[in-house]
């Protein structure tokens, strides 16, 4: 198993790896829209808070030798579901020419009160 870590994304905020690679598949954990230079959440919209969410799975992407190509499964986690058309809308554009599985549920709530959470599995070398 190699541990992916790197500082392009934020450092985890408890007991977990950034991801870890095992049999050619990237296991990442979820990415709230954490800044990763300052640690801050970065915006107040759903369409802001995605962008740097998919910003902070393309750093441990790259990290792992993968990128958004190569993500097989996503799981998404919303704070409501009535921002799943905004949420969907800025999604979209990481996935040109290639749509992962996905599921998408809304949760109670999100660490640091985030609106959006990403985690996915993607195909490594």
């Amino acid at each position: 198993m190699q541990t992916i870590s790197t500082p392009h994304a934020p450092a985890a905020i408890g007991p977990y790896a950034q991801g870890n690679v095992v049999g050619g598949l990237l296991f990442a954990s979820g990415q709230i829209p954490l800044d990763p230079t300052t640690g801050q959440m970065v915006g107040p919209t759903i369409e802001e808070q995605t962008h740097q969410v998919m910003r902070n799975v393309g750093a441990v992407l790259e990290a792992a030798g993968a990128d958004y190509d190569k993500v097989v499964k996503t799981t998404c986690f919303l704070a409501d579901m009535e921002l799943f058309a905004a949420f969907n809308e800025v999604y979209a554009t990481y996935f040109v020419g290639h749509l992962p599985s996905r599921s998408a549920v809304a949760v109670r709530s999100l660490p640091k009160g985030a609106l959006v959470e990403v985690e996915v599995i993607a195909a490594v070398s």
